[in-house]
């Protein structure tokens, strides 16, 4: 880094899709809840989505060296187009990339597996009010069992994106990146114990914990 390091944005994130940009923009709107301090940052959006995200984020980001502390690359698995590596395989590889690009080890890649609507599904009842189901978490899950998308003894729906697709077609409420923000904003963190999410969190606690 050339400029003194009070100079710089704290982070900068690589991110798919607005969706996905949404539901960062909220998670970091809880500071708190994270773990971390109050942090400046700038969230983009790859063209290519997802297989621009695993290509060529260390093209994307490279021009930034020097103005952010941090970077952290965010996609789904799932669209990527290594969908027969595993989830950590495919973060190493782009964390490496990454790294000879000039970021060393302030870079990091969270792949979420299979992809962004996994974050969603918890037993929080704040999931049936964000997706427009009135009766209530219990009764959304019961109905997702009942056309066979959440297994009766899962945890959670077996296929994360179609569940949430029926589930906003059911209640006749458009899908957008309001949704995800929404959620980001008001499901405890402490009930999401998927592993790419609680990577996500570690990271940003170890770059800017409290």
């Amino acid at each position: 880094m050339t400029q003194a390091s009070s100079d710089l944005i704290d982070l900068v994130i690589l991110v798919p899709d607005r969706n996905t940009e949404a539901a960062v923009t909220g998670i970091l709107s809880r500071p708190q809840a994270l773990g971390i301090r109050e942090i400046s940052s700038s969230i983009f959006t790859h063209i290519e989505r997802d297989p621009g995200c695993y290509k060529r984020s260390h093209d994307f980001l490279r021009p930034m060296t020097n103005s952010y502390k941090h970077a952290l690359v965010m996609f789904d698995r799932v669209g990527c187009g290594q969908e027969s590596e595993r989830r950590e395989t495919i973060e190493g590889i782009v964390e490496n990339n990454l790294s000879v690009s000039g970021w060393g080890d302030r870079a990091a890649a969270v792949v979420i597996d299979p992809e962004l609507e996994v974050w969603v599904w918890s037993d929080s009842p704040a999931v049936a009010s964000c997706l427009g189901w009135e009766p209530g978490m219990s009764d959304l899950r019961k109905w997702l069992t009942a056309i066979g998308l959440w297994p009766k003894y899962g945890r959670k729906p077996v296929d994360p994106k179609r569940a949430v697709e029926q589930v906003l077609r059911q209640v006749r409420k458009p899908r957008s990146s309001g949704i995800y923000k929404l959620l980001a904003q008001r499901v405890s963190f402490e009930r999401c114990t998927d592993p790419a999410f609680l990577k996500f969190k570690a990271v940003m606690q170890k770059w800017f914990g409290r």
